[in-house]
Parts: structure tokens; sequence; C-alpha cells
């Protein structure tokens, strides 16, 4: 049975093609700077958008229309959806997908039970992998959405939810393991506060850190050899979330001694929610060697939520390759569709017509981002922006030998500070642009 029988498998036609369901600019086995395009993008499907969204808001239930759906959320439901699943990824011809337990299979009446259908739709996830050869990029825990965790997870001020959300991520961290995933990732759904007025901020963080700590134990003790990540995001659903930025969960991995266990997963959407772009959290995260992986989409800048909307903006994705080429590739991460289709795109080829603009954005972000460092002006122009530090007093500063004392000295003899020299910020800009053709 076919679940999307009007569409075939999407091809390569190139950037003359007007056909919707092809692709322009995505030649999965196109070699940029010695590697494949499927090799640098490592494209993955999100479960939760794309095979369990509806389309719903704050204003109105779901109306998407999803031929294969009862309206339940039984195990039955579940098994099926993997059939929908893997056959929506083998037409769109990505190697990867991702999720979150609740996205696969349904809680039971208690963890023993959960833990067990669970296992079942696993046991058909590893099948379907097996035939298809799509992997796992990533597995995480839903530690939001049960009423359970209304006071957060693991800085809930209820123990007990504290030790029911380390369960769920034992058995998430393992299912993971058994499929092959190549990372598990921690986002903070509500791990924040809304109040200080019934918060001890203190005893929360001290929680977060010891169950990111046990999560990290349990990793080495059952072997896991896939990269552990962080997802930064400012605020939704709380208003502080504990993990507002890059800059700030490093800050907390330091703290806790932990930062060589993690790396970071950051998101278009969460980046632009902090008052950052992404580029600069990109950047931030890969200076101190922690970008890890990416959820490929973006917000509506006119609108202060997180709206998850498919990437199109080749500025954007140009800018995203060029910080990954620049730190070597994101090695075992990769870019996930975190994004959803608006809730007037309702009809299953909308799905289609969403991820393959997004795999064509980056694509074409990819090849120019290859151009830009082949031409190698913009690394030219940083380095004579920067030469006073390769020589002389900046190269005593940066070496460690210069201290108070001698920089005086060097300041008094001189007299004053060299002339400083224009930025060239718009002369940069339409530079960049050179490269959009």
């Amino acid at each position: 049975m076919s679940f999307f029988p009007d569409v075939s498998a999407i091809k390569y036609e190139g950037p003359d093609s007007k056909n919707p369901l092809a692709f322009r600019h995505y030649n999965p086995e196109e070699m940029v700077e010695g590697k494949s395009m499927k090799d640098h993008l490592r494209f993955a499907v999100c479960y939760w958008h794309t095979f369990r969204g509806t389309g719903s808001d704050p204003f109105g239930p779901g109306c998407a229309l999803r031929p294969w759906e009862d309206g339940t959320d039984s195990v039955e439901m579940a098994l099926k959806r993997v059939d929908v699943a893997f056959e929506f990824m083998e037409k769109l011809g990505v190697p990867y997908y991702c999720f979150h337990d609740r996205d696969i299979a349904p809680e039971g009446a208690n963890l023993r039970e959960t833990n067990q259908i669970l296992d079942k739709v696993v046991a058909k996830l590893k099948e379907a992998q097996k035939r298809t050869g799509i992997k796992l990029l990533w597995g995480t825990a839903n530690l939001f959405s049960n009423p359970r965790f209304v006071h957060g997870a693991s800085t809930s001020c209820n123990a007990d939810v504290f030790a029911y959300a380390a369960a769920q991520v034992k058995k998430a961290l393992e299912i993971t393991q058994e499929l092959g995933g190549e990372n598990y990732v921690f986002w903070g759904g509500r791990e924040g506060y809304m109040t200080l007025l019934n918060t001890h901020l203190k005893r929360e963080l001290d929680h977060l850190g010891r169950f990111l700590q046990l999560a990290v134990d349990y990793k080495k003790k059952i072997g896991f050899k896939g990269t552990f990540l962080i997802e930064p995001k400012p605020h939704e659903p709380t208003s502080h979330q504990y993990d507002f930025d890059c800059g700030n969960c490093i800050a907390f991995l330091r703290t806790y001694g932990l930062e060589k266990e993690f790396k970071l997963n950051i998101e278009t959407n969460h980046a632009t929610l902090a008052k950052h772009t992404m580029a600069h959290e990109l950047a931030y995260a890969s200076a101190y060697g922690m970008l890890g992986s990416i959820d490929a989409n973006r917000g509506d800048l006119l609108l202060g939520w997180d709206t998850d909307q498919f990437p199109t903006d080749l500025y954007l994705t140009s800018q995203i390759m060029l910080i990954v080429l620049n730190q070597g590739g994101l090695g075992t991460g990769g870019l996930n569709f975190d994004a959803k289709v608006r809730r007037d795109s309702f009809e299953p080829i909308d799905l289609f017509h969403a991820h393959i603009g997004g795999m064509d954005a980056f694509a074409q972000g990819l090849k120019i981002a290859a151009a830009i460092r082949k031409d190698g002006l913009f690394d030219e122009f940083i380095k004579n922006r920067y030469s006073s530090w390769d020589r002389g007093i900046g190269s005593e500063i940066e070496s460690g030998k210069a201290d108070f004392e001698s920089l005086e000295k060097y300041m008094l003899e001189k007299g004053d500070a060299e002339k400083n020299v224009s930025g060239r910020q718009e002369y940069l800009e339409n530079v960049f642009n050179r490269y959009f053709r």
C-alpha cells in the first residue's frame, strides 16, 4: 500500500527544472570540496512535525488532511505511521530521521507498559531502517508534554518527576543506541521558570546539572558512542529557560564540569528568539569546538514566537554552510528539518514541497559557501584587519609575555595608538552579494 501514490522518488533535474517535485540544486552525489552533498548536509526528517503535526494553533484545532490517520493515538496507528514515514523519507531521498520517544509511540497506563509499547514500535523502526538504509540521526525524550512535567522535568519541584524523567531518558537513550542513533539530544522544554516568587533558582540549576551528569554516567555504562547535544532556547514555554543561548549553555556546562561531554544542536528560530542571528550562535559554538548539529528552520521576524518555518532564505543557508565548512563539517551531526508546513498548507503533497525547498536552499548555500572559501576574500580581509596581533606588541599580548607595566611603558614611549582603519562593512556586504547569481 502506498500512502503517497501520486509521488515518485524525488530526483535532481537541475536549475532549469520547473518540476515542483524535483530538486533543482540538491544533487546528492555532486562533489563539493572533496565530499558529496549528501555527506556535507546529512539531512534528516523530523518525526514530530512531519508525521505528528496536525496544523493546530492557539486559535484552532488541527486541520491537516492525513488520509492514513485514524484519529487515535493507538499502538496500531503508531505502527502504521512507521510505514508512512519511511515511504515519505525513501521518496524524498533523505539519509536520516530523528524523533522524540512520544512521537513514535504513545504512553501506556504506567512506565512499564509505556516501555513495552515503545519496544514494539522500535522493533518495526529497526526493520524499516534495515530495509531502506535510512538511519537515525538522533533520538530524545519528550519531557514537556505530559502534565507531570508542568513544573519542569529535571528542574521540577517534585522529586518524583525528576526520577520519572531520568527513567524516561534512560529508556530513550537505550532505544537510540539500539537503532544506531549517532547522537542524543537534550532540549529543556520546561526547564526554566515563570516567576521567581515560587522558584529556588540555584537548586533547580544544580538539579539540571546533576541530571545531565547522571545521563553521562549511563551513556558510559552502556557504551553509547553517539554525541550528546544540548539545544538552546531562550523562552517558550517558560518565560526564562535555563538553556537560553549558546553562551549560556557553554557557561552552564563549564560550571558543572560537563563541557567535554556535550556539544550544541542549534536552531535558527531559537537564535532569533534570543535576539541573535543564527550565524552568531553557530560562530559562538564553533569557536569553542561545540557546534554539533543544526535544526534547519527559520522564524517569522514579524512574530515573537517559534514558528518553525522551512528554510528558504539563501543568505541564511549560505552563512550557515560557510561556518560549517570552516569548522570541517558537523561530524556526527546533521541538518534536521525541525520545521512544519503552514496551517493552510494542509495536503500531504505540501510536505514534499516544503522539504524539497529546504534541501535545495541548503544545497545552494553549500555551493555559495564553497565559492566564498575558494576565493578567500573574506579570510584575507580578516587576516589583514587583525594583523597587528601577529607581530610586535600584539604578539606579546597573545603569548602572555606582556603585563600592565610593559604595556604602559610601550604606550608612554609611543605616545598614542596607531590610527584605526575602516571596517568596510558595506563593501563586504556587497562582496558577499556577488555570490548570489
